[in-house]
């Protein structure tokens, strides 16, 4: 039995997304982010660094969604969700850890900014360099990592769910998927699977 905690809208979608896409046994905590449940007492007691999402799995919690991920595609084989040859799953971690650590904080200089800097002038310059630098990121996605027609190839993987919170990073800066035709291609086959209808009905997407 796992718990995601969560809030809508935000990058646990993908860990959500995931779990669904197993069938596990799983159980949801929804964050109200406006009200600050991420920063309370009972959520930092789970995750001190007050973000989401967090599991708590049966050996403990864990934090970010790229070891998240990769965690249940682990220990849920059977799914058929992570490579098994060592070099292939390296390179999984690699495009997912390329999002979590390069297009993640590019998108999150146009809502965070404060998290950066204190000068108002600095955050600013910061949100309107945003597009420009998803663009960036966008069109290496397009031309080096999405090997189409999922992520890693042929087969649906755990980074897929990862790779589509991309087309919302993108829509979100005035940025349209179809000027990347493979990433555009993904986003359409992503929303016709069951796990991603079920999962965006709860989130109200």
């Amino acid at each position: 039995m796992y718990t995601l905690f969560m809030a809508k809208g935000t990058s646990a979608l993908a860990a959500h997304i995931l779990l669904e896409e197993i069938g596990a046994d799983y159980e949801t905590r929804m964050l109200s982010i406006p009200d600050q449940d991420h920063q309370g007492p009972e959520y930092l007691a789970i995750n001190p660094r007050g973000r989401v999402p967090a599991l708590q799995t049966p050996q403990g919690v864990l934090t970010e969604n790229s070891a998240i991920l990769a965690y249940l595609a682990q220990v849920h084989p059977e799914a058929g969700l992570a490579p098994a040859d060592p070099f292939a799953f390296a390179r999984a971690q690699s495009f997912c850890l390329y999002l979590a650590a390069t297009m993640h904080p590019a998108f999150a200089h146009k809502l965070r900014g404060a998290r950066f800097a204190d000068d108002p002038e600095a955050i600013e310059a910061m949100k309107q360099k945003v597009p420009e630098n998803m663009a960036e990121c966008a069109q290496l996605i397009e031309d080096h990592l999405l090997k189409g027609p999922w992520a890693l190839g042929e087969e649906f993987s755990y980074c897929d769910p990862y790779l589509f919170l991309v087309h919302r990073w993108l829509g979100a800066n005035g940025i349209n998927t179809a000027d990347y035709p493979k990433i555009h291609a993904h986003m359409l086959a992503m929303k016709e699977r069951p796990s991603v209808k079920t999962v965006m009905a709860q989130h109200g997407l």
